[in-house]
């Protein structure tokens, strides 16, 4: 039957959907399925009121009007089962070890060479005083990433397809655009990190742009391992990521950085002697770590757990794990970023280009004449960064870093792609194949890339990845608003939902990072010094701004500012569709025997 446009005050009022009484059979654990059937009725009590039907048979990733014929797939629709701890006990590291995996997925994010770059230059521009910036980004995004994850589990929907549900067509389209365009600017720092380290390996035998192929390619035969097992793909991260571990480790054990000045650097948040290349390298911290495709990634790879959705110990058992998977992950993370602060930190900050540049010309290490022997404080990226090490501290120091930037470039531009596959499936409700669906998002992130690389020289990348820096700081409001404004709302939370402590330092905290990524936008765009992109740069601003406020606005709401719903704002705010708010009482996953 038709329904009707339900105003964004009534949405927000949990209170405003009323349960019939139901009829359940009540089973023990490891029974067969149990069918369940709720009605609803809209609570303006005037016939023909809305009502829906809901039945565990359909899954919640399927669209209310999708036919019955093939089912919709996707990389995660094999779920790994978690096993039953006959011991009933709080903690079960067999429990944990189930849980493993998509926390390890999710943190790459915060070892691309994005991060890698703003680490080294980090520690060349104020040494070890910024550690406790790393930190405290870190710290913030586990928390945001909570949020993410815990919308994952409790709803079965990822983040996308929540946005879909939920939010009006326009501004749907809108929020999906500004999503894509940060997974672009994401995708080719990635992937343009990938070419440098194969044209490092190579000695520069490998142009970059014959780098950018070689990782398209390698990517696409990549992302089929899941075809062998979901605990493979899995593994191979775990490989990647244990690579970097390993080579960045590798060059902090042969620079030996002062320990002293590593725990003073970490605990004393202090920068004494600092100035606006350190404020703005402080600010560039944030931003790298802190992705706002890496939330929509997030509330996808929970789901690739076997939780029975209609059991509320379950959820919060699977809420719990992973959030201690998310902390080991995102620890192992830091060490590593800490690695790279620190080497650079110990053996390049103060340094000159005149300095480096003596070095390097008495050294065997190709590429070594980059550095203009000049007086001007040390310029890295992560090209100069390898080159400067080779210099240093010989030629196995070089590769070492390349390989450990492969592993860096490759497993984030892979991690990228899945994002852009859950973010475009879930925006645009896409029904197609696997293989058009990767081909589709990969060659939207690669064509942009590949140009680059043609057109650019690999020694003169830095400006590139300052714009992509600041244009994903201005995506993140897109991912950090409706991942708070959805766990926010018990409609769709319902006992998970955000409670009073982290709706207020939820919103601090995107205030927080909203404002310091604001300020790092404003300082790249004023250091251009045109006044025609200044006029460009404050139309684009207000058009952003209004936008900015209108998810704001429907974030009031679920957070419980419902005085600004009141009025006839059905047609602004939240979409009518009835199907996610009753999501919380239908079981998405058939019950299994666990």
């Amino acid at each position: 039957m038709p329904t009707k446009s339900i105003p964004a005050c009534e949405l927000a009022n949990v209170s405003g959907v009323k349960r019939f009484p139901e009829q359940t059979k009540s089973s023990s654990m490891g029974s067969s399925d149990v069918e369940r059937k709720e009605s609803y009725e809209d609570v303006s009590g005037e016939p023909g009121g809305l009502v829906s039907t809901i039945s565990s048979s359909r899954s919640p990733l399927q669209p209310p009007d999708a036919d019955d014929g093939e089912p919709f797939t996707t990389y995660f629709d094999s779920k790994i089962p978690i096993p039953e701890d006959d011991g009933h006990s709080c903690f079960s590291f067999r429990k944990l070890w189930a849980f493993t995996g998509p926390g390890f997925l999710m943190s790459i994010a915060y070892l691309d060479p994005g991060n890698i770059e703003s680490d080294l230059q980090s520690g060349a521009v104020a040494g070890f005083k910024l550690l406790w910036v790393l930190l405290l980004a870190t710290v913030i995004g586990l928390l945001l990433q909570r949020l993410a994850a815990r919308l994952g589990v409790v709803t079965g929907l990822h983040l996308a397809e929540v946005c879909h549900r939920q939010y009006q067509k326009f501004p749907r389209i809108i929020l999906w655009l500004m999503v894509e365009l940060a997974i672009i600017g994401s995708d080719m720092q990635e992937v343009i990190g990938s070419a440098i380290a194969i044209n490092l390996l190579s000695v520069g035998k490998i142009p970059l742009w014959g780098g950018v192929l070689i990782t398209i390619a390698d990517t696409f035969v990549f992302l089929f391992l899941d075809k062998y097992g979901l605990r493979k793909l899995e593994a191979f991260f775990g490989l990647l990521i244990t690579i970097m571990a390993l080579t960045f480790g590798y060059e902090y054990v042969t620079v030996k950085p002062s320990q002293k000045k590593l725990l003073q650097g970490l605990f004393v948040p202090y920068c004494g002697g600092c100035g606006t290349p350190q404020l703005e390298q402080a600010v560039g911290i944030v931003g790298a770590v802190i992705m706002p495709h890496n939330m929509y990634l997030h509330s996808a790879l929970v789901k690739s757990r076997q939780v029975n959705r209609a059991d509320k110990r379950e959820v919060r058992e699977a809420n719990k794990y992973f959030f201690i998977e998310s902390c080991i992950a995102l620890f192992v993370s830091f060490i590593i970023n800490i690695f790279v602060v620190t080497v650079f930190a110990e053996a390049f900050y103060n340094k000159s280009n005149a300095n480096v540049s003596q070095v390097c010309a008495n050294s065997s290490i190709p590429h070594s004449a980059v550095f203009p022997n000049t007086t001007d404080a040390l310029e890295v990226d992560i090209y100069k960064g390898g080159v400067v090490l080779g210099c240093y501290f010989g030629p196995a120091a070089l590769y070492i870093w390349a390989i450990g930037i492969l592993a860096a470039g490759q497993s984030s531009t892979m991690t990228g792609t899945y994002s852009g596959q859950f973010v475009m499936e879930g925006f645009l409700n896409l029904r197609w194949s696997r293989f058009a669906r990767v081909l589709l998002t990969r060659s939207i992130a690669i064509t942009p890339t590949l140009f680059v690389a043609i057109f650019q020289d690999v020694e003169h990348l830095t400006g590139m990845n300052d714009f992509l820096n600041v244009l994903m700081s201005l995506q993140l409001p897109f991912a950090l608003i409706p991942v708070l404004t959805f766990t926010s709302l018990p409609g769709v939370m319902h006992d998970f939902a955000n409670g009073l402590f982290w709706k207020v330092a939820g919103g601090l905290l995107i205030l927080l990072i909203c404002c310091i990524n604001m300020y790092f936008v404003v300082a790249y765009v004023m250091a251009l010094r045109s006044l025609a992109l200044y006029v460009g740069a404050a139309v684009l601003s207000l058009i952003y701004l209004a936008f900015v406020a209108y998810l704001t606005w429907l974030c009031l709401i679920a957070l419980g500012a419902s005085f600004l719903a009141c009025g006839s704002t059905g047609r602004l705010g939240f979409a009518a569709r009835p199907e996610l708010f009753l999501l919380g009482h239908v079981d998405s996953e058939p019950s299994v025997t666990r």
